[in-house]
């Protein structure tokens, strides 16, 4: 099968990453998409994260009504930080019948080449780069694929905001994900 790896924190996840993942799913030739919940990026600081099974749980109330979407917690087993290289190379050995590939974001498609091993990346697994606001795909190669995906500019950091304030999310967050925040008072 041929498997697409969302990586993020998803803190939470909002209806902009399943809005890209269905994008994605749709217009490649991908058989099913995988979230990817990732403990600690290496490239963010951990401030303002709810614990990472609270993070889990989410992504999967998020996307209980997708067969073709699955929730993984293969980096909560692996030492922290997670590099992508790293969880590619264990799904890889794990999974020798799948081909994976990464979605990213054309804002973190500028940093590519501040990730661990990112020439190998590039050499052993396709990239679908999807737009971000006021971001272009600035780095042409023959592993990534531009996507036209809707330009999305929901951030996470302003649902958490606006939990802490007692604003509405609603129309950003799936129902099932402001009900589990609701009732495990996640980010108050």
């Amino acid at each position: 099968m041929n498997i697409g790896l969302f990586f993020g924190s998803f803190n939470p996840i909002h209806l902009g990453h399943l809005i890209i993942a269905e994008t994605i799913y749709d217009r490649t030739e991908l058989d099913e998409v995988w979230f990817v919940v990732s403990p600690q990026n290496p490239l963010k600081k951990r401030k303002s994260l709810v614990h990472e099974f609270d993070r889990l749980r989410m992504v999967e109330l998020a996307i209980a009504d997708n067969f073709h979407f699955r929730a993984s917690d293969v980096e909560f087993h692996m030492p922290r930080p997670s590099y992508t290289i790293d969880t590619l190379t264990y799904l890889s050995e794990q999974f020798p019948q799948h081909q994976f590939s990464i979605f990213l974001g054309s804002d973190n498609l500028k940093q590519l080449r501040k990730w661990k091993n990112y020439e190998q990346i590039l050499a052993q697994y396709r990239l679908y780069v999807y737009p971000r606001p006021g971001d272009k795909v600035s780095l042409s190669h023959p592993a990534i694929m531009e996507v036209d995906a809707p330009l999305l500019d929901i951030s996470a950091t302003f649902i958490r905001e606006a939990i802490q304030q007692e604003r509405s999310v609603r129309y950003l967050l799936p129902d099932a994900v402001v009900d589990y925040i609701r009732s495990k008072k996640l980010y108050f």
